[in-house]
């Protein structure tokens, strides 16, 4: 799973001439929060998100209606924009878990995603959330299995080939480490198979050291 399979390509994009007021226009009529600031051949010179675009209320708390007009009128977006330092990029090549790394360490929710200092595409918070939907098969009709596990090698494996025996096949499998308990994972499963709940669970439950945590029916979303 990479940046480039999960971006969104040829992303909108301002110059930093543009008129903040414009990128307002652009990023409502578009129902977007980021936009890439480019300058010549795409190259990547910035960053405007919704929260950039917001004035602070004691900057026009002294104008009056025709001054903050003009104030406002004469706003470009490089006087707001992400630059230098404060602004993070990602490579297409990278990793999801890597673009997840830096956006939780630097508390941004997108981030541009360039080759060679071109842009390419922007990847966001709501695509790394498509990514886990598809890593746990949360689109798919089945059961959502969650088990807590020892910390010992294998125990996915010895849980995934029991229900396989048992005539339930498993569509996806993700693992945490148990909250405040080091010596065990859950591990999260998307099960299907023509038995009941019922008849899930007692197969579960003749797994020696394991622990059923949760069984519940997932529908294919509206």
């Amino acid at each position: 799973m990479f940046v480039k399979d999960y971006m969104t390509r040829h992303p909108i994009m301002v110059e930093p001439d543009k008129r903040v007021t414009d990128a307002q226009q652009i990023m409502g009529e578009n129902k977007i929060r980021h936009l890439p600031v480019v300058g010549d051949g795409k190259r990547l010179v910035g960053l405007v998100t919704r929260g950039r675009l917001h004035i602070p209320p004691d900057k026009l708390s002294s104008l009056n209606v025709w001054e903050i007009t003009r104030f406002l009128s004469g706003l470009r977006v490089k006087d707001v924009m992400i630059k230098g330092s404060d602004l993070q990029i990602i490579d297409p090549d990278a990793t999801l878990e890597e673009a997840a790394l830096k956006m939780t360490k630097h508390k941004i929710r997108a981030l541009p995603v360039c080759q060679e200092g071109v842009v390419v595409g922007i990847l966001t918070e709501t695509d790394l959330l498509v990514q886990l939907q598809d890593l746990l098969g949360a689109r798919e009709p089945g059961w959502r299995v969650t088990m807590r596990v020892p910390n010992v090698s294998g125990e996915s494996s010895r849980l995934s080939n029991h229900l396989n025996a048992n005539g339930w096949e498993v569509m996806a499998l993700g693992s945490v480490r148990a909250p405040k308990d080091p010596d065990h994972w859950d591990l999260i499963l998307k099960v299907r198979g023509e038995g009941s709940r019922e008849a899930l669970m007692e197969t579960l439950s003749k797994i020696n050291g394991q622990a059923v945590l949760d069984v519940r029916k997932t529908e294919r979303p509206a």
